[in-house]
């Protein structure tokens, strides 16, 4: 049977009146399923970046064990070269052999060189893993507080809400589609979630501003669905509010 605009506007009303509570009890959880999302991301965030400087320390040790076996060879080629010095036959033999000395002595300097930077590096890189593992315990500590206090709400909450969410359900079903996709789409476009209001001291509950006396009659005939002309949302008269809250 074809709905009148009376019971559209009612229908329309008892469902906005459902998602309001529902609003107010998601409001009572504040921010803190945002913050419990935000700090499970910078967990993951530091944890890769503890694993990414462990790995770098790893690299760092393993440079400096390679360079120290560099100059133990290059020690043993100069210990091999000064040997063969003694039993050179001429200046030809002798300046090669000193410039591999000579080559092998640099070698050990470079090499003397790496392993100071890598151990100023290691240095840097262990206080900023350090300081990054206290970071980690802090924001997983703030993460188990936040954890246990949205539980908690949710634990408080969470059968009204249930029981909210079947009753927006089945009134959903006592409007027509295309009232529907209005209805959410207002839903969508303010904060508050309010898509459908009603004439309180002469004016729009939505966005405070006056309605003009005869639209004020008009909303009352309830013979047509009059949207606010400053905001745009469905208003019903006083009545209609009446008659769900004491229904």
């Amino acid at each position: 049977m074809e709905q009148t605009v009376e019971q559209k506007l009612k229908a329309l009303w008892a469902l906005q009146s459902i998602h309001t509570k529902i609003d107010k009890i998601r409001q009572v959880r504040g921010e803190l399923p945002i913050e419990v999302a935000d700090l499970e991301d910078e967990i993951a965030g530091l944890d890769t970046r503890i694993e990414k400087i462990r790995t770098d320390l790893d690299d760092l040790e393993d440079s400096i064990v390679k360079r120290k076996n560099m100059i133990k060879d290059a020690q043993a080629a100069i210990k091999k070269y000064e040997g063969q010095l003694n039993e050179v036959k001429n200046n030809r033999e002798y300046d090669a052999i000193s410039k591999e000395i000579e080559i092998q002595g640099l070698e050990i300097q470079v090499c003397e060189k790496r392993i100071r930077e890598a151990e100023f590096e290691i240095k840097n890189k262990t206080e900023l893993y350090e300081s990054t593992l206290k970071n980690l315990e802090f924001s997983k500590g703030e993460l188990e507080v936040k954890k246990k206090e949205l539980d908690t709400i949710t634990a408080e909450t969470q059968k009204e809400e249930d029981a909210l969410l079947e009753r927006a359900e089945q009134a959903e079903g006592h409007i027509e589609d295309r009232l529907k996709k209005v209805y959410k789409k207002l839903r969508g476009s303010f904060r508050n979630g309010l898509a459908v209001v009603s004439i309180e001291r002469d004016s729009c509950s939505g966005c405070y501003n006056k309605i003009p006396p005869q639209l004020q009659s008009e909303i009352r005939q309830r013979k047509k669905i009059i949207i606010c002309e400053h905001c745009g949302r469905i208003i019903v008269d006083e009545g209609v509010v009446f008659e769900e809250e004491n229904g």
